[in-house]
């Protein structure tokens, strides 16, 4: 559910650079709605619920640009995306952003001529295995038959790591998280690999989640985050700046809760600069004054929207562990609001 191995770079590249010559600033707000790209379905970080209506940690990005840009958390537009179409989807000009587990590589920043605005999940490739299956080590998985997103890169970590550790496996290609998930329980491979964080949604839609469990060996570095167009600065900046919000906001103590109270003026000059209370950072965005403080009220901050969608006491129960706050020990900074 995130890194295509570059089937048609070419054509998708040349799709890049043709639709980033439109302003999708100026677009979004013509239109009055903006077209995001999602998973077709992770509990956790992006799912439709019965009637429709899409929720989760990744959907929480959509919702805070929209309601930025356009004062409307509402007015997004959810396109499912599997992990061969997204690129196309955001190259060609069908979506606007892109949230949905894509991990920051080299060739997808430079030769697919896209622009990854930030990491919203810092992750790694993982194993998921059932329990009674008795091995508590990947390196006990010789001979496995292992369930895989075709069209990604973790095709290539797999192969390396069984390569390194002088195992093998018979590969069972599968296109989306829900196709591998009937195929797994029924038996129809030994293991699931892709993104730990992935593999603990997965196993929260389980009827029986603990009869499965995530093998502690995590063997790649996985930088998720939402992308854009290369070649459309303004709009880059959007984006990067309403996740630096969210980011900021958890840092400085501004929560859904008492934003409205902060807006009256505080003593600390970067939470004012924040939310628009001092300076003029919306200006220079193309925005409004409120532009950060209606971002941050659609969902809440950062660590609001992770506790609320995969946090410890949700079905996903994903600890922060790297995705703490830089003075929590985590990796999370946003750059000053200055």
């Amino acid at each position: 559910m995130k890194k295509s191995v570059f089937f048609g770079a070419l054509t998708v590249a040349g799709l890049a650079a043709g639709a980033s010559a439109a302003a999708t600033l100026d677009d979004v707000k013509a239109r009055g709605t903006l077209n995001c790209g999602v998973t077709t379905g992770l509990v956790g970080f992006a799912a439709p619920d019965a009637n429709g209506n899409w929720d989760g940690f990744d959907v929480g990005i959509c919702r805070a640009v929209a309601a930025a840009v356009l004062n409307d958390p509402t007015a997004v537009e959810f396109v499912p995306t599997t992990g061969k179409t997204r690129f196309t989807a955001l190259a060609s000009g069908e979506i606007d952003l892109l949230a949905r587990n894509t991990t920051w590589t080299f060739s997808r920043d430079v030769d697919l001529k896209f622009e990854f605005v930030g990491v919203n999940y810092y992750d790694g490739q993982g194993f998921m295995i059932p329990k009674d299956m008795g091995v508590s080590s990947a390196k006990e998985l010789d001979g496995a038959t292992v369930c895989i997103q075709t069209g990604t890169t973790t095709e290539l970590n797999l192969a390396d790591f069984f390569r390194k550790n002088n195992i093998s496996y018979e590969p069972v290609p599968i296109e989306t998280n829900a196709e591998a998930q009937p195929l797994y329980l029924e038996g129809g491979c030994d293991v699931y690999t892709t993104d730990a964080s992935g593999l603990a949604a997965t196993r929260a839609a389980f009827e029986n989640p603990g009869d499965h469990v995530v093998l502690p060996e995590i063997i790649s570095k996985e930088p998720l985050g939402p992308l854009v167009r290369h070649g459309d600065n303004e709009w880059g900046d959007v984006n990067r700046w309403v996740l630096n919000a969210l980011i900021a906001a958890e840092e400085l103590g501004v929560t859904s809760a008492n934003i409205d109270e902060m807006m009256s003026g505080t003593e600390n000059p970067e939470i004012n600069r924040l939310l628009g209370t001092e300076g003029n950072l919306g200006e220079m965005l193309g925005l409004d004054a409120d532009w950060a403080a209606r971002a941050i009220k659609a969902g809440g901050n950062y660590g609001e929207l992770f506790e609320k969608h995969i946090g410890e006491n949700t079905p996903v129960g994903l600890s922060r562990g790297l995705n703490a706050q830089w003075t929590d020990g985590g990796l999370l900074y946003a750059p000053p609001f200055r």
